[in-house]
Order: structure tokens, then C-alpha cells, then sequence
């Protein structure tokens, strides 16, 4: 039997639409040893030289600009990508993309980012005769992800799904299926004890600090009241790519102790969120997702503008997560942690009950079903 070939563009606009990617490549494999994929971050495979800069320079204006990001976010909200840009990333990507997809020749492309969403859109328009699905990363539905040629959208929530048919999308075309993390991240572990022994962790009430994929959390405020706790709380910090705020904790002797443990990137965040009571972090699509399937409790903090402020607000309105308004809503959940440990366990039991509606297969079962769909169409 022919093996069927998906290809995953994404963006390095962030971690998590990647992360996306991968996950699904994983869950793609599992659903069915038919399917071969691909995975590729169109902009740095086309342009490895190009790519870095621009996204260097987008996370600059997002730390120093957030107001400027929320002003164009909100500004084009309910706007697809205008004509000018695509015919700017037609003319950026369009002749390599072409060539991509001739030697890979795919049954199916999934896209996890606006930007190869449109560049593939305009190739189908343009006579490419390719299923297109497109997952929508977070819990909002930004305009830019809306295009007239996109199959299949893959969408977190039932209010996200609500939002594309307001702006004229199908309803066959949509299908709810929570956002694709790696399987792993649903396996619940047999021996937590095998898991703290790996990293060197203690058993008792832990607290996950993750700044996500680009290492933003260096919030002095926030880690200085978080190290006040470590007799009774043990504390992990994780970040991701942003070495130098590593070193600078590791030089800090505030964060020299038995129950400090601070590391960089890590492909084994989902055994240090099994392990883990509590988890502060940036509200990224992806991260929110996974911290659901764990079912663990989540603190928001600082969400950048656009896409995590959406996403933090519906994780609040879930009861899932609490924005960190003040230094208060820390020192209650280290309460919590310290007077109220087992109802925190009970409770996490309860979050993993409710989201059993979200299987982690949905997704991958869904891009399988257009792959049969496209070849029952064929014969």
C-alpha cells in the first residue's frame, strides 16, 4: 500500500506553533503507520538567513512595544491577510514553495501558522490541487487565519468554532478538536517517583515556572516572593531558550538552595508537569494546552498582547487558570499549597476528568479523515 505523505509548515513565531506541528506529526504516526510526515518552518528552511532577523525583531517589538502589538491585533482582528501581503508572501515564498511541494508532493498540507496558511491558500487558487487544513493554534480566531481556499480548520473550542462561521467559514469545514499536543503530555505516569529521581526532586507540593519558548519569565517581583517559599515549596524554573536569564539565576545565591532547581530547554516538560503542583507561565496556546492534559492548575503571567490575553481570559472563564494580577494571587496559591495540598490534588483529579472530551487523537484523526476523503474522491 502507498504511503500517504503530509506536510507540516509552521512558523518560528513562537514555540508553539511548531510544538503544534510536531505533535501532530507524532499523533499522525500513531493514528495510522500508513502516513509518512514532514515537518518545516517554511520561512527559516526557505530563507535560513532572513528568518533569525525578522524573528529577533518581532520579539523585541513584542517585549518593548507591547501596546503597539495589541493596537494591530485588535486593528485587524476581523481581517484576513489583505491583498498586498499575500502578494507579498506569494512573491517571498511562492517559486520555493512551488518547488517543495513538487519534490515532496504531499496528499495533504497542514499548516499551524497564518503565514504558510496564505502562501499555500494562494498556490490553491493559483492551481495547486492539495487538501489544505489549517489548525488554529489558541483560543481565539484572528482574522489572518481565515481563507477562502483553507479544506479543513482544526479548532481549539466550540467559541472559536463560533467565531469562523461569524466570518463566513462553512461549518463542514470545521472541526472541534482541541489543540494538538504531544501525546505524551495525556500519558499519566505510573511512578512519579522514577520521575522525581531522574531530575532530583523531592516528593512534596512543586511549583513549574516556565517562561515559554523564548524564555520571557525574569520577573523579579514574582521568582524573589517564589524563593521566599523553597523550605516548604519546591520550586523548578525552566527557560526554555533564554540562557542568560538562566545564568543570571544561577549567580543570584537567593536561588542557591536544595529545593531550587533551574534549567534550561528541556524536551521533558510533560514529566516535570506530572511531578508538579502548580504551573506559572506565559498563557501560549500550546503551553495552556498541554498544562490542560495534565490537568495541572495554572498561573497567567504577564500574556502578551493579542492571542495570549485571549487565551488566558478563556482558561479563567474555564476555571483552568488565574491571571497574576498582584503578588497576592501568588502568595494564596503557595497557601493553598502548603495548608490545602490534598483538596489542590483533588481538584487537579477533577480537571482531568472534564477535559476528557478533548482526546488527543482528534486532531490527527481528523487530517486522516480528508486524506480518505481526497483518495475516495480519487477512485
Amino acid at each position: 500500500m502507498q504511503k500517504q505523505r503530509v506536510l507540516l509548515l509552521s512558523e518560528g513565531f513562537g514555540a508553539g506553533h511548531t510544538q503544534a506541528a510536531y505533535a501532530l506529526s507524532s499523533s499522525l504516526r500513531k493514528v495510522s503507520p500508513n502516513v509518512q510526515t514532514k515537518v518545516l518552518e517554511l520561512g527559516s528552511f526557505l530563507n535560513p538567513r532572513m528568518a533569525p532577523l525578522i524573528i529577533t525583531a518581532y520579539k523585541k517589538t513584542l517585549s518593548s512595544q507591547p501596546r503597539l502589538v495589541r493596537m494591530m491585533y485588535r486593528s485587524n482582528y476581523k481581517k484576513s491577510l489583505n491583498r498586498l501581503t499575500t502578494l507579498a508572501l506569494h512573491r517571498i515564498f511562492y517559486t520555493h514553495t512551488t518547488q517543495l511541494v513538487k519534490q515532496i508532493r504531499p496528499n495533504v498540507i497542514v499548516c499551524t501558522h497564518p503565514i504558510p496558511s496564505a502562501v499555500i491558500s494562494r498556490m490553491k487558487r493559483l492551481g495547486l490541487d492539495v487538501p489544505l487544513c489549517t489548525v488554529i493554534t489558541d483560543y481565539d480566531a484572528h482574522g489572518t487565519w481565515v481563507s477562502r481556499e483553507v479544506d479543513c480548520y482544526l479548532v481549539s473550542t466550540n467559541q472559536v468554532k463560533d467565531r469562523l462561521l461569524e466570518r463566513g467559514v462553512e461549518e463542514a469545514r470545521i472541526r472541534v478538536t482541541g489543540i494538538p499536543v504531544h501525546p505524551s503530555f495525556w500519558e499519566r505516569h505510573h511512578s512519579k517517583d522514577d520521575i522525581r529521581l531522574k531530575f532530583g526532586l523531592a516528593d512534596m507540593p512543586t511549583v513549574l515556572v516556565m517562561g515559554g519558548g523564548w524564555g520571557f519569565m525574569k520577573d523579579e517581583a514574582v521568582n524573589t516572593l517564589l524563593a521566599r517559599y523553597c523550605d516548604r515549596i519546591q520550586l523548578i524554573f525552566c527557560f526554555g531558550s533564554n540562557t542568560k536569564s538562566l545564568q543570571r539565576m544561577e549567580d543570584d545565591p537567593r536561588f542557591n538552595h536544595p529545593n531550587i532547581h533551574l534549567m534550561g530547554f528541556t524536551k521533558e516538560i510533560d514529566k516535570l508537569m506530572e511531578v508538579s503542583d502548580l504551573l506559572i507561565t506565559k498563557p501560549g496556546g500550546m503551553t495552556c494546552s498541554e498544562g490542560l492534559a495534565k490537568g495541572i492548575p495554572m498561573l497567567f503571567h504577564k500574556p502578551l498582547p493579542g492571542q495570549e490575553e485571549e487565551n488566558s481570559q478563556y482558561f479563567a472563564s474555564q476555571g483552568w487558570g488565574t491571571p497574576i494580577t498582584g503578588l497576592h494571587v501568588i502568595t494564596e496559591w503557595m497557601s493553598q499549597l502548603t495548608d490545602n495540598y490534598e483538596e489542590v490534588k483533588h481538584n487537579r483529579q477533577r480537571v482531568i476528568e472534564q477535559i476528557k472530551r478533548y482526546h488527543p487523537m482528534q486532531s490527527a484523526q481528523a487530517i486522516i479523515d480528508v486524506l480518505e476523503h481526497k483518495e475516495g474522491a480519487v477512485h
